[in-house]
C-alpha cells in the first residue's frame, strides 16, 4: 500500500470515528432528553459508521494480500 493511501485511510478511520462519536453523543442527548427519535437517530449515526469503518478495513486488508 502507498504512503498516500495510508494517509487517505487514516483520515477516512478519522471521519468514521468522529461519525461514531457524534451518534454516541445524539444517543446520550435523547436519552437524556427523553427523545426516541433523537437516541434513534444516534444509534443509527453509529451503526453507519461502523459499517464504513469495516468496508475500509476490509478494502485495506485487500490491497495488502493483493498489492494492488
Amino acid at each position: 500500500m502507498s504512503m498516500g493511501d495510508k494517509i487517505k485511510n487514516a483520515a477516512e478511520e478519522t471521519v468514521g470515528k468522529i461519525k461514531e462519536t457524534a451518534g454516541k453523543i445524539k444517543e446520550t442527548a435523547g436519552k437524556v432528553t427523553g427523545n426516541e427519535e433523537l437516541e434513534a437517530r444516534g444509534q443509527a449515526d453509529q451503526a453507519g459508521a461502523n459499517v464504513k469503518q469495516t468496508g475500509e478495513k476490509a478494502k485495506d486488508t485487500v490491497k495488502d494480500v493483493f498489492g494492488q
